[in-house]
C-alpha cells in the first residue's frame, strides 16, 4: 500500500526525524487559515499524488508569497499531472502540500527496504539526491553504497550505522543527526510493516540542518492486517478502480496495457502465463492470480474484472488444480458468462484435481470455449483466436 508524501512525512516526524513544517489542503480556501502555522516566508507547494516526477510534470513549486501561492494552487488543484510513473492517463490532484522552504546546500539519497532475498533490511545511500536512483546506478553505480544488515530488535550497530551513511561524508554533529534518523528508518519498517522508505531528497541545509525533504513510503499488503492506523491513510482516488474491486474479494489483481485477460491460480504460474503470452507477441492484459482456494464466487468476480477492461480481446485461464479445484474454476466462469454479454474468445487450460469434471462443466455451458493441452498450446490457440 502506498500513501502520500505529507502522511509519510508525518510518520517520520513520529519517530523522530526531520521533517520541515508542511501543512496539507484539499481546498485552496484552506490557504489563509493553515498558512499561518508557517513561520516561513518563501514555500515549495507540492501536488499530493502517488507517483514520482511530480517536478517535471509542474507539481512541485516555489513560491515568493502569499498571493503567489493562492494563484498558483489554484492552478494545481485539480490538474491532471502526466509523470513517467501515472501512465499517459496521468492522476488528478485532489490535495496540496505546503511546506516551509529551506536553503539547499546539498542533496542527497537515502532509502530503507526489505531486501526478500537475503532477508535483510537494505539502506541505500548515494550523494546523487533529487535524481532517479534507476538512472544513477546505471549511470555512475560507483556511487550507490548499499549496505544490508540482519533483522534485529536493537538495530543497526554503530558500525553499521558509520557504513551506512559514509557515503555523505558529513562532520561529527551532522553524523549524530544522519544516525538517529538511520535508527528511525529502521524502526518504521519493522514497527510500521513498511517495506520501502525513500528520502529523496535528503538534504543538507546552509544553516547546517539535516531536513527529509521528500519522503516515500510503501507498506506490505500482506501485514496490513495489523496496521490499522496505516490503512486509514489509504486513498482510494490514487488506485485503481479494478483493483479496488479485486481487494474486495481477495485477489491480486494488477491491470496492464495487453489484450489478452489471464485468469491463474498461484502467482509464478501467473508470471509464466504472461511470460509466454509475450513469447508470442502479445500482451498480457493483467495479472490475476485467483489464489489456491477460490470459491465460485471469487472467480466469478475474477472474470468479471477481466471482462470489464475495454482492452481486452481474448481470455487465457490456466489452472493446476492442487488446494484450487478445476470444477469450482469452471462454474465460476459459467456463472460469470451468463451475467455478461461474452462476446470474446476463451482457452481453458485445466489439470491436476477434478479436471475432467471442470472439462465437462465447460463443455456442456454452450459456451465458445476453447480447451488447451498446455500452456504453449494455450497460449497459441488464444492468440490465434484474437488475430
Amino acid at each position: 500500500m502506498n500513501i502520500h508524501e505529507h502522511q509519510a512525512k508525518e510518520i517520520l516526524r513520529e519517530f523522530g526525524a526531520p521533517i520541515s513544517n508542511g501543512v496539507v489542503i484539499y481546498s485552496v480556501n484552506e490557504i489563509k487559515d493553515k498558512i499561518k502555522m508557517l513561520k516561513s516566508k518563501e514555500f515549495v507547494l507540492k501536488a499530493q499524488i502517488h507517483a514520482g516526477g511530480r517536478g517535471k510534470a509542474g507539481g512541485v513549486k516555489l513560491i515568493k508569497n502569499i498571493s503567489e501561492l493562492e494563484s498558483e494552487a489554484k492552478k494545481m488543484m485539480g490538474k491532471v499531472l502526466v509523470t513517467h510513473q501515472t501512465g499517459p492517463e496521468g492522476k488528478e490532484v485532489k490535495r496540496l502540500y505546503i511546506e516551509e522552504a529551506s536553503n539547499i546546500l546539498k542533496e542527497f539519497y537515502f532509502s530503507c527496504l526489505v531486501d526478500r532475498e537475503t532477508s535483510k533490511i537494505a539502506f541505500i545511500s548515494s550523494t546523487e539526491g533529487g535524481m532517479d536512483i534507476e538512472k544513477v546506478a546505471a549511470e555512475s553505480p560507483n556511487k550507490i553504497i548499499t549496505t544490508k544488515i540482519d533483522l534485529k530488535v536493537e538495530g543497526p550497530s554503530d558500525k553499521e550505522l558509520e557504513e551506512i551513511i559514509k557515503v555523505f561524508k558529513f562532520n561529527q554533529k551532522q553524523k549524530i543527526i544522519a544516525k538517529e534518523l538511520t535508527k528511525s528508518l529502521y524502526k518504521i519498517i519493522l514497527e510500521r510493516d513498511a517495506s520501502l522508505i525513500e528520502i529523496n531528497p535528503l538534504i543538507l541545509t546552509k544553516e547546517n540542518n539535516i531536513i527529509c525533504l521528500d519522503a516515500k513510503m510503501n507498506f506490505d499488503d500482506n501485514a496490513i492486517y495489523r496496521q490499522p492506523d496505516i490503512l486509514k491513510l489509504r486513498d482510494l482516488n490514487e488506485e485503481n478502480s479494478a483493483e479496488i474491486e479485486a481487494s474486495k474479494y481477495d485477489l491480486a489483481y494488477i491491470k496492464l496495457n495487453g489484450s489478452i485477460g489471464c485468469m491463474v491460480n498461484g502467482a509464478g504460474l501467473a508470471m509464466a502465463t504472461m511470460d509466454i503470452i509475450k513469447i508470442y507477441g502479445k500482451e498480457p492484459a493483467n495479472f490475476l492470480d485467483v489464489g489456491g482456494g477460490a470459491s465460485k464466487e471469487k472467480v466469478t468476480a475474477a472474470f468479471k474484472l477481466i471482462l470489464a477492461d475495454k482492452n481486452v480481446k481474448g481470455i487465457l485461464i490456466n489452472i493446476f488444480g492442487g488446494i484450487m479445484r478445476c470444477d469450482v474454476l469452471a462454474q465460476g466462469v459459467v456463472e460469470a458468462a451468463k451475467q455478461v454479454n461474452l462476446s470474446i474468445p476463451i482457452v481453458v487450460r485445466l489439470a491436476g484435481t477434478n479436471f475432467k469434471e471442470g472439462k465437462e462443466i465447460l463443455d456442456n455451458s454452450k459456451l465458445k470455449i476453447l480447451s488447451a493441452s498446455d500452456l504453449n498450446d494455450a497460449a497459441k490457440k488464444i492468440i490465434k483466436a484474437i488475430e
